[in-house]
């Protein structure tokens, strides 16, 4: 999505910045930040950080603000769960908005680009693991494709109300022009996701927190 900040109203920013400090406040109150003091695992959250990134740095666009790229969070979420994958995507967004000079509009796209699939990766992991069987298929195919695809899909509705009610674009453009490629790119997003997911878990299921090799696979 890439916002820019000329498509923010300036009396939204102070309640955007706002939510976005308590997010980061709660990340930042709750997160397990010994998990980053081992070498390792510092080590991989910095190389996830980066892979991700560069998704973010192959896009395209239509017009300002309304760009088009991977988003990566699913990945994340899987890998390091929710907090751990908020403090990631709010390095790159920061990444980002400084190569941009987009300092403004930081703390919207962080929402929209990385809170969004977040809370909907999480959601969809947690309803996965209550209710149905642990099955390493069932982990893959579920969390992996299926909830990159639907958090993709949470973004392109999330940022196509933004923008309608900021007023930068209207409804009906973004509705023809800008929506009905998020749900193209929601298959690419659903690839790539379930296919690094599927690598990790079966050649490194220490990478991702939210695998248990015990609970999926032993007696299966």
């Amino acid at each position: 999505m890439n916002l820019v900040a000329g498509n923010i109203p300036i009396h939204w920013l102070w309640t955007i910045w706002l939510l976005a400090a308590l997010l980061g406040l709660q990340i930042a109150r709750r997160a397990r930040w010994r998990m980053l003091s081992d070498g390792a695992n510092l080590n991989i959250f910095l190389a996830a950080t980066v892979c991700v990134l560069g998704l973010w740095l192959i896009k395209t666009g239509i017009k300002p603000g309304l760009n088009f790229h991977l988003i990566g969070a699913t990945a994340l979420t899987l890998m390091f769960r929710p907090l751990f994958a908020l403090f990631s995507l709010a390095l790159i967004t920061a990444a980002i908005s400084l190569r941009h000079g987009e300092y403004a509009a930081f703390a919207a796209n962080w929402l929209i680009m990385g809170g969004v699939p977040v809370a909907v990766s999480w959601a969809i992991f947690r309803l996965v693991d209550g209710k149905l069987p642990n099955h390493l298929f069932i982990y893959i195919f579920l969390n992996g494709f299926f909830g990159a695809a639907l958090a993709t899909i949470a973004v392109g509705l999330a940022a196509t109300g933004f923008v309608t009610l900021a007023g930068a674009y209207p409804l009906d453009y973004l509705l023809r022009e800008y929506l009905p490629y998020y749900f193209l790119i929601a298959f690419s997003e659903a690839f790539v996701t379930g296919m690094l997911i599927t690598m990790m878990v079966i050649y490194k299921p220490e990478w991702v927190s939210t695998f248990d090799d015990k609970r999926y696979l032993a007696g299966k």
